[in-house]
């Protein structure tokens, strides 16, 4: 199957599920996760009318978006792995939105880059929405201290994300983090993958961060 089918196969899927939770689709916004792929992959959706892109890493984006966005007006991109302090400034630079705010030192790296740059990307703080050990985000006991740590530093978070654990049923955890931004005053929720963003979609969530069902399986 090409991209652009897949791109409409998605878009129909969202729509159909964004309508059983009597939402409107244009409320959800879909990230294209083009990680491991090359710009001519990317081509093809963009040209089908996406605009929103999600990397995992910052080095690889460093690699092939300044040339894509040279190319196409109107891009946007946002990280969606996980960020060392060290490369903060990279990616305040690089990145329209970051979902993997997750600790104190990311935190005051990300204001120190925000000052110095004069970008603000939109922040979002990712959660171990199942306090698993081996994953990234901040613990579910963990998140009021860190969002006030981070509005302490001046940053404006503006959601939550997750990625809920492997092969269990995703609908629990989707719905504890949307209480969660309830309870914290958050209006975003980056939240759904390829596997699950029909679930997380109903679940009010405003980012989905889909990329197998895009392009296939990774390189």
């Amino acid at each position: 199957m090409l991209e652009t089918e897949r791109l409409a196969e998605v878009r129909e899927r969202i729509a159909r599920a964004a309508k059983v939770a009597r939402r409107d689709s244009d409320d959800v916004t879909l990230i294209a996760v083009s990680k491991t792929h090359p710009p001519e992959a990317i081509a093809p959706l963009i040209e089908a009318g996406q605009r929103v892109f999600g990397e995992n890493r910052v080095q690889e984006a460093e690699g092939k978006w300044p040339a894509l966005a040279e190319r196409y007006e109107d891009l946007e991109l946002h990280l969606v792995g996980q960020l060392q302090s060290n490369k903060a400034e990279v990616a305040v630079r690089l990145f329209d939105a970051i979902h993997s705010v997750d600790r104190p030192s990311l935190v005051e790296a990300l204001a120190r880059a925000i000052d110095r740059t004069g970008r603000d990307p939109t922040l979002f703080v990712q959660v171990n929405i199942g306090d698993e050990p081996q994953k990234g985000g901040c613990m579910v006991a963990e998140l009021p201290a860190l969002l006030d740590q981070a509005r302490d530093a001046g940053l404006a978070i503006s959601g939550l994300m997750c990625v809920p654990p492997a092969k269990v049923e995703a609908a629990p955890y989707f719905a504890l983090l949307a209480k969660l931004a309830r309870d914290q005053g958050l209006k975003l929720l980056s939240m759904g993958m390829s596997d699950d963003f029909e679930t997380a979609v109903m679940l009010r969530a405003t980012h989905i961060r889909v990329g197998s069902a895009l392009f296939g399986a990774r390189a």
